[in-house]
């Protein structure tokens, strides 16, 4: 349940804070005093979206603060709107997404006002209203629906992509046919372009190549004189060898020319493996050129420009027009398979639709009973009512469309809320669905907003009834302006506003038992309250 809010500089509140307690709790006030601006500014705290207009005139921030207590655990919800339009949610002093705190906060009230009237005059929002009614059973068949939905559309899906491209399957077959058939005639070898570039190098400058590196040879091998590099740093590695145990330094030494001498061994092996292996093939550099050609004519219409690898690309590009090619050749089998397919997924979606729509139908007879026992309650005794269901094209939400039908007037026709019901009526039927609802949620806490419009007398003095029948399993909330409903309420609050040359302020006050009598007084007889009025007050309230 709500414990308490604090409200500043929201609107025309600049500092209010309320105490709430169990039961039904009654707001009243004069029109215009702000008696909805509380239920925004709750509303706001539970997670709605914030508005930069919602900031009074003359302040940067507007703040609300909210604790209620939830399964035996105590909440507190922070809201800061900026005239800038930022606003900040904090829950328990961490600062949270509006999105978490919106799934925290819907555990804790449930708000109506003129707008769910209005809403319940969509015949969209009836199939929800049956849903929630028998969820429990309800909700795992929608479910299980909603898998072979879904299964279906994938097929469905998958058949239409394949018809679509039927026109275009000639033209690709003979396409694919032809650059499969230019990639295989090219007998192409992963990573061969990089080794035929580096051949095309070599082989382009190999009398260059040749010399430089037999003359390296030469040089490490010792032609030109007495002794050659390679020659002379093994003569040096035999003398420190032979002194090498008298210090780490010497031993050290020694090493580091067994690390170069070997090294330059090394070298000296792959210059001779140069010029050994160097030989001069005009009919091969023509070859190796016009390999790179065919090769580069490839890359240009198969492969991504600058790539590691073109050839091992082109050949990845190959597998996968094969597997194109292979649908396309395939196509009849591809499509029966598929039509089969689709026809299988939607006898399971048929199946699991007429499971949902019967058991929606079942749960449209018991609230259809729940509902016309509460009618009979608000003084709609001669009313009839019925929850019609038609077939739509398939959806998430099944093949079922609902919508409620209703005849408050013996010997009426059902027709369809919209063509029936009053302003009123529609408060009465929304307050009925309530009743029924409330004894299934888990809701703790129920926010009336003027529910009540368009009634008044016995009427009023009815849904009151109901109210606080309601609020015997929930805590209740109601904004009013009828003396029937606040003379009702467990505790009584008064809203009201005052004025100074500068600003307007909205205050509001819980009443005690006898300002409670004023106040019903006043909603019976107006600013003027005469005895008479406080009479009918202790009357209504009593």
């Amino acid at each position: 349940m709500i414990e308490h809010i604090s409200i500043r500089d929201f609107a025309i509140i600049e500092n209010t804070e309320i105490d709430f307690s169990n039961g039904l709790s009654v707001i009243t006030g004069e029109t215009g005093s702000g008696k909805s601006i509380v239920v925004t500014a709750i509303s706001l705290a539970l997670g709605s979206r914030a508005d930069s207009s919602y900031v009074r005139h003359g302040s940067e921030k507007a703040v609300v603060e909210l604790s209620a207590t939830v399964n035996g655990e105590e909440i507190v919800i922070s809201r800061e709107v900026n005239v800038s339009g930022k606003n900040l949610c904090r829950l328990n002093g961490r600062m949270v997404s509006l999105a978490e705190l919106f799934d925290t906060c819907k555990l804790i009230a449930d708000i109506h006002g003129q707008y769910d009237n209005q809403s319940l005059l969509d015949p969209a929002s009836h199939l929800a209203i049956v849903d929630d009614y028998r969820a429990e059973k309800i909700d795992p068949i929608k479910n299980s629906y909603l898998n072979s939905y879904n299964a279906y559309s994938e097929k469905k899906k998958a058949l239409n992509q394949l018809l679509s491209a039927e026109a275009d399957n000639t033209r690709k077959l003979d396409f694919y046919r032809y650059e499969i058939k230019e990639i295989d005639e090219a007998k192409l070898v992963p990573g061969e372009y990089q080794e035929l570039k580096d051949r095309l190098s070599l082989l382009q400058n190999g009398e260059k190549i040749y010399a430089a590196a037999n003359r390296a040879r030469e040089f490490l091998n010792g032609s030109y004189d007495s002794g050659g590099a390679y020659s002379l740093l093994g003569s040096a590695l035999s003398e420190l060898e032979t002194i090498s145990e008298y210090s780490k330094e010497l031993s050290d030494s020694k090493n580091d020319l067994s690390d170069i001498y070997y090294r330059v061994e090394d070298l000296n092996s792959f210059l001779r493996d140069i010029c050994e292996g160097l030989t001069f093939s005009p009919q091969e550099l023509d070859d190796t050129i016009a390999r790179i050609a065919l090769l580069d004519g490839l890359i240009k219409k198969y492969a991504k420009a600058n790539s590691d690898d073109p050839t091992s690309e082109i050949l990845s590009y190959r597998d996968s027009i094969s597997e194109s090619l292979k649908m396309i050749e395939n196509y009849d089998e591809e499509k029966a398979r598929l039509t089969s397919e689709l026809s299988e997924a939607e006898k399971g979606m048929n199946e699991k639709a007429a499971e949902l729509t019967a058991a929606r139908q079942v749960s449209a007879l018991d609230l259809t009973k729940k509902i016309k026992n509460e009618l009979v309650d608000l003084n709609f005794s001669d009313a009839e009512l019925e929850i019609a269901f038609s077939k739509q094209e398939p959806s998430p939400n099944g093949f079922d469309a609902a919508e409620i039908l209703i005849s408050t007037n013996r010997g009426e026709p059902l027709k369809p809320l919209i063509k029936t019901a009053s302003g009123g009526e529609i408060s009465r039927i929304m307050l009925a669905i309530k009743s029924i609802a409330s004894e299934y949620d888990n809701i703790p806490t129920l926010i009336f907003d003027e529910i009540d419009q368009g009634i008044s007398g016995k009427t009023a003095a009815v849904v009151g009834k109901k109210l606080k029948d309601i609020s015997k399993h929930h805590q209740v909330i109601c904004i009013t302006h009828l003396p029937q409903i606040a003379a009702a309420s467990d505790t009584s609050y008064r809203i009201y506003k005052e004025s100074d040359e500068s600003s307007t302020y909205t205050h509001v006050d819980k009443l005690s038992d006898d300002e409670k009598i004023e106040e019903v007084a006043r909603l019976i007889g107006g600013e003027t309250i005469t005895d008479a009025a406080r009479e009918a007050a202790r009357a209504l309230i009593n």
